[in-house]
């Protein structure tokens, strides 16, 4: 089968970032224990940077190996005008990434589609209130569910039922609200929607369920963490108020790029243990959590936009990619 030039690249950029996806997602699919076990000893927002990192890391460097490899090979080095014939496993691995791409962008747009329509229905159902003692406003809508979360992406705002004012003390209430405005901070739906558009390992095959489970525990823990902010007292206001929410009553389930505080239930006891457990309670930490991370990164981008730039490496792409074609 003979291809046009640009419909040809557009299919070997395919091919090529799913059979470096694959590879990567396959390393990063062995590595998932052993990358939630050592989160789990580290403080949480580390850990969520950790399993977040490790969740990305095959879409966004097999992103960089397209951006900065194939496609400039291609162009430098493949003469235009000339027919070539694609073998059929080609077309096969461009196939799968057009379909891995297709089914995680779908996946991102229903999942902010449902978001938006929540958000309109709470704000239909409710009114924005500064709160006695808070110095931004939230949301607090009529609803007989203990609705307690932080929705929207780019500005997200908190969102509260009355019911759970009304059984709150204003303690409580102001630990659950810092502990929502510390997920605002970390912009964890936004990082949610990030986790969304990643692709999985095959086409409905995601494969990244336990890495994507740990981060959402340990993101609460996080935040849980930076609302009390070291403080025992805070601790222990906090571990009441989650207990408190839970007895009024089941929470339904929210959109994927809405946190909510109880997180649909999950791991409540242990959000509980670690906040009565004083001890464990870690102090928010500065920015220097994310050096590591951000510093591998940055030497990855370096590598690769050094093999950019050099002809032998483009060239033995090139010809990687002739063979790859066939």
């Amino acid at each position: 089968m003979i291809v046009p030039y640009l419909l040809r690249f557009l299919l070997l950029c395919l091919a090529s970032f799913f059979l470096v996806h694959l590879a990567l997602g396959l390393i990063a699919w062995f590595a998932a224990r052993t990358a939630i076990g050592l989160a789990l000893r580290m403080r949480p927002q580390t850990g969520a940077r950790l399993l977040l990192a490790v969740r990305l890391f095959p879409a966004g460097f097999a992103l960089l190996v397209v951006a900065l490899i194939c496609a400039p090979s291609y162009f430098w080095l493949e003469p235009k005008g000339t027919p070539e014939p694609i073998g059929l496993a080609f077309l096969s691995a461009a196939a799968l990434g057009a379909a891995g791409w297709g089914l995680s962008v779908g996946r991102a747009i229903l999942a902010a589609a449902r978001s938006v329509r929540h958000i309109r229905r709470f704000r239909r159902a409710g009114r924005e209130t500064r709160l006695p003692g808070e110095a931004s406003p939230v949301w607090v809508i009529e609803d007989p569910a203990p609705r307690v979360m932080l929705a929207g992406l780019i500005r997200p705002q908190v969102v509260i039922s009355r019911k759970v004012i009304a059984a709150l003390s204003s303690e409580q209430l102001a630990a659950v609200l810092r502990h929502e405005r510390a997920h605002g901070r970390s912009r964890d739906n936004l990082k949610r929607l990030l986790v969304l558009l990643a692709p999985g390992i095959l086409p409905f095959i995601r494969g990244f369920g336990a890495l994507e489970r740990g981060w959402a525990k340990i993101t609460e823990w996080a935040a849980d963490d930076r609302a009390a902010a070291g403080d025992s007292q805070r601790s222990l206001t906090l571990a009441a108020a989650l207990v408190r929410v839970a007895r009024l009553g089941a929470v339904p389930s929210h959109p994927p790029l809405v946190t909510s505080l109880m997180a649909d239930g999950m791991d409540l006891e242990t959000r509980v243990d670690r906040l009565l457990a004083a001890t464990s309670v870690a102090t928010p930490q500065s920015g220097r959590a994310g050096i590591l991370p951000g510093s591998f990164a940055i030497v990855l981008g370096g590598l690769l936009v050094a093999a950019m730039v050099h002809p032998a490496t483009l060239s033995a792409a090139h010809e990687f990619l002739e063979t790859l074609i066939r």
